[in-house]
């Protein structure tokens, strides 16, 4: 991971899989129903070592829970991770872009407490690929092209 991030702030989706439905008890949120096979978390990287601390976090097991995502990861595997360094926050541009998509729905306040977003997690029967992302972002906001995307296998960067 060291060679591809470095700790420049940017945006994240982390692509998440769930063996199998599962009720969580997600902080303050209460307990929540996980029904899909698949999820998409948005989040933003501008704290201390940016993407590359920002994403280990994510890839490692939570021994401390700080955000909504670390009670899901208990249960979730990563399948992948976009990313883009960027030093506009694009979270919430998105977390909405991704609701266009016909297969996902949002997890009501999931990850969006500090903002006016539905959710920054979505639930979906099949995940969008990163092109379709990528061509949704375009029309949202053409100057956010550069989207990249790291392969995960059992929690490590491919």
């Amino acid at each position: 991971m060291d060679h591809v991030l470095d700790s420049t702030p940017g945006t994240y989706a982390l692509l998440l899989a769930l063996q199998a439905p599962a009720e969580l008890q997600i902080g303050c949120l209460g307990r929540i129903q996980f029904d899909s096979p698949f999820y998409l978390y948005f989040g933003s990287a501008f704290g201390p070592g940016g993407l590359k601390a920002r994403i280990r976090h994510h890839l490692q097991p939570a021994r401390r829970v700080h955000w909504h995502i670390d009670y899901l990861r208990h249960k979730a595997d990563i399948l992948g991770v976009w990313y883009s360094p960027d030093r506009a926050r694009l979270e919430c541009t998105w977390a909405n872009a991704a609701l266009a998509h016909r297969s996902v729905s949002p997890v009501s306040r999931f990850g969006s407490s500090d903002c006016r977003c539905q959710s920054h997690l979505l639930a979906a029967n099949r995940l969008p690929t990163l092109s379709t992302f990528r061509r949704r972002m375009r029309n949202v906001r053409p100057s956010c092209v550069s989207i990249r995307e790291l392969q995960v296998t059992r929690g490590l960067i491919a």
